[in-house]
C-alpha cells in the first residue's frame, strides 16, 4: 500500500491499535493471521469495485489459504483469481472497514515490531 493510500485510512498510530486490537491473546503468528481475518471479514464492506491491472473487478470475498495469508476473491467478467491483500490496490475513497487491511499490510510488513523496539530500546 502506498503512503497516499495509508493516509486515507488511518494513521500509524492507529494501524498499531487496531494491531493490537486484532492480535490480543494471540501466542503466535498462525493465530494472529486468524485474529486478521476475523476482523476484516466483519468489518470489511463487501463487495467493492477496484481497478486490478487497468480492469476495474469486484471484491466480493476474503478468504484465508492454506499458507496462512488473507486473499481477496476479484470477480470479473465471471472470472475469479485471489489476490493476496498485502497486493491488493484499494479504491480512493476505501471502502468502509479498510483500516484493517490497512493494519494487516502493517502487521505483515512488520514495521510495528521495529517501531515498538525502537521504543522499548529509548526506555531502558
Amino acid at each position: 500500500m502506498s503512503k497516499w493510500q495509508t493516509a486515507e485510512v488511518t494513521t500509524p498510530a492507529h494501524l498499531d491499535e487496531l494491531i493490537e486490537e486484532a492480535t490480543v491473546d494471540c501466542y503466535d503468528e498462525e493465530e494472529q493471521a486468524t485474529g486478521f481475518f476475523a476482523v476484516i471479514e466483519d468489518n470489511l464492506a463487501l463487495p467493492f469495485t477496484t481497478r486490478i491491472l487497468g480492469v476495474d473487478a469486484s471484491v466480493a470475498a476474503v478468504l484465508m489459504d492454506d499458507d496462512g495469508r488473507i486473499k481477496a476473491v476479484c470477480e470479473h467478467n465471471g472470472e475469479q483469481q485471489r489476490i493476496d491483500l498485502v497486493d491488493l490496490p484499494l479504491p480512493s475513497p476505501p471502502p468502509s472497514g479498510a483500516e484493517w487491511i490497512a493494519a494487516y499490510r502493517r502487521w505483515v510488513e512488520g514495521s510495528w515490531f521495529a517501531e515498538d523496539r525502537e521504543e522499548e530500546d529509548e526506555d531502558e
